[in-house]
């Protein structure tokens, strides 16, 4: 029998990286911290993205089929403290942020890495959209080792 406090701690055994979803330009576009983010295939290569139902960013993948996955380093401090609450719509995500655009939306300079993608299906799993998303396109800057985020419960964040 599972209870609350088992299940919690059974599913913050599941270790993740912590990545910065980016939708849009770097003037009206925005950002959010993700952590459910999970290689899905190689041939073509295709990640999951697991997007809480709500947040702005979803209209403007909605909108536009495609969004730029962040990959975080080891010290995520600066990116976590920046997009950690979110943005409402139309407000300024990227202010006093190193970024770069490219046509599926905008890098963060202080990435370890970046793949460009395009949603090819979405998923209601629950409270989230899980989106399959093809990588078009990608960056990585070999000198930074990944972030890994253990969860302290598995039934929040």
């Amino acid at each position: 029998m599972t209870t609350n406090d088992s299940l919690a701690a059974a599913l913050a055994l599941i270790p993740s990286g912590c990545s910065i979803i980016t939708a849009g330009d770097g003037k009206t576009g925005t950002g959010m911290l993700a952590s459910w983010v999970q290689q899905a295939s190689f041939d073509p290569p295709h990640v999951t993205v697991s997007v809480k139902d709500g947040r702005p960013i979803q209209a403007i993948i909605a909108e536009s089929g495609r969004f730029v996955l962040n990959l975080l380093g080891e010290d995520p401090g600066a990116m976590f403290k920046h997009f950690g609450a979110g943005f409402g719509p139309g407000e300024p995500a990227f202010d006093g942020v190193d970024i770069g655009e490219n046509e599926w939306g905008v890098e963060l300079g202080a990435a370890a890495g970046s793949l460009s993608c395009e949603v090819r299906s979405t998923v209601q799993a629950a409270d989230h959209v899980v989106y399959v998303a093809e990588v078009c396109s990608s960056k990585a800057d070999g000198g930074q080792k990944p972030y890994v985020h253990i969860r302290k419960s598995g039934l929040s964040y």
